[in-house]
């Protein structure tokens, strides 16, 4: 797929030099760059949900207690 970006000049001279600095091209930078922000997005979530998780049921296991359940022990 191609897509298509509009940049100003000063945007798009930025970030070809932090692509020449990370020794990347532009759409090597933009494609990781993108997916990572996805990955961000979805751990936030991930955390926010077990946050209320959390909170609707306050338990926590020590490491001890969890190796006993799972009979690591």
């Amino acid at each position: 797929m191609t897509i298509s970006v509009r940049l100003s000049d000063e945007d798009s001279s930025l970030i070809k030099q932090y692509a020449d600095l990370k020794k990347m091209n532009v759409s090597e930078l933009i494609r990781q760059t993108i997916l990572e922000k996805i990955e961000d997005e979805y751990d936030l979530s991930a955390y926010k949900k077990a946050m209320e998780d959390y909170n609707r049921n306050p338990v926590t296991y020590s490491h001890e207690e969890v190796k006993r359940m799972l009979g690591f022990e």
